[in-house]
């Protein structure tokens, strides 16, 4: 029954509420400016009228141009498949999904810069190379927390972890967990596209990286992008969420649909809790220039070894 329902429990949670995400950053965002700003579902209406739009093309493209969306949105929602938004509900199991899921991201993040250099655009091209570097330097801090709370839980299954987490009380509490938890919410930054790394909603030519590589889409293609961004962000968030703050323990001992109902409401907090953090840290730096994204990705990588560190040198 568990590995029945988590299929359309889980991917009905991840894209009814990966928009929202966005609406509640924007919407702390031009509070903290004294402004009204777009309804918190602004995003839902921007999808719903785009679907309704026509695509227009360039002339220039190939298939990878109209190929990529599909391609982005299936992998990200396919990796969305393998990060649960509650133990409660038990996935199939799949042996090393959170190296798959990982690859799954990398793989999206490709077909995104080849989208962005295949219609010859100088800004898709700038906003490709960018992308690439940028995961470049994340990429080796992700791989490394991930393998960390792995090896602690003695799995390489994310939904494993998250139990283990969940047995383990709040983790977050404890040095290892705690440092691993600063690592991947600086990667949650970067990979997202949000200050100080990138501003998803600039269009100032010099300072674009994502929304360089959109540029050209349209219609529905465009939803797909976009879509498959938000969904991408409430992955990191999910995994911040239900590593770092379990809260499935809270709701055990109940009914089974009132446990499901319990352990998807303290999501829904949680999720909108690390929104509003997110924001305020947003409100609070400003973009970085180019050349000091290293340096970030240094201090993502510096925490995750640090992690390492006091796990298997001192804490173990």
């Amino acid at each position: 029954m568990q590995n029945v329902l988590y299929i359309p429990v889980q991917l009905a949670v991840m894209l009814l509420l990966a928009p929202l995400v966005n609406g509640i950053i924007k919407k702390i965002k031009a509070v903290s400016q004294k402004r009204k700003g777009p309804p918190v579902l602004q995003l839902y209406y921007d999808f719903y009228k785009l679907m309704k739009k026509g695509t227009v093309v360039s002339e220039t493209s190939s298939w990878i141009f109209r190929a990529a969306p599909y391609i982005y949105f299936t992998a990200i929602l396919t990796a969305a498949l393998f990060v649960p938004v509650t133990t409660v509900l038990a996935p199939f199991s799949v042996t090393g999904d959170m190296i798959l899921a990982v690859y799954l991201l990398a793989l999206a993040r490709f077909f995104m810069a080849l989208a962005g250099l295949d219609t010859g655009s100088t800004f898709g091209g700038m906003g490709s190379s960018r992308e690439m570097m940028i995961s470049a330097l994340l990429e080796p801090s992700l791989l490394v927390s991930l393998f960390i709370v792995g090896l602690i839980a003695g799995s390489t299954s994310l939904y494993e972890i998250m139990k283990f987490s969940v047995l383990s009380g709040i983790t977050i509490l404890q040095p290892v967990y705690f440092l691993i938890f600063l690592a991947l919410w600086i990667v949650l930054i970067a990979e997202t596209a949000r200050i100080p790394v990138d501003d998803p909603s600039t269009h100032l030519e010099l300072t674009m990286v994502h929304e360089a590589m959109l540029l050209e889409y349209s219609g529905r293609q465009l939803v797909l992008m976009e879509l498959g961004a938000a969904l991408k962000q409430l992955i990191f968030i999910t995994l911040l969420a239900n590593v770092f703050i379990p809260t499935d323990i809270f709701v055990q001992g109940r009914g089974f649909l009132v446990t499901v109902i319990l352990s998807l409401g303290f999501y829904f907090v949680k999720v909108v809790g690390i929104a509003c953090v997110t924001a305020v840290i947003e409100i609070n730096t400003v973009k970085l220039r180019l050349f000091s994204v290293p340096n970030l990705a240094a201090l993502s990588f510096a925490f995750a070894f640090l992690g390492f560190v006091q796990y298997f040198v001192i804490g173990r």
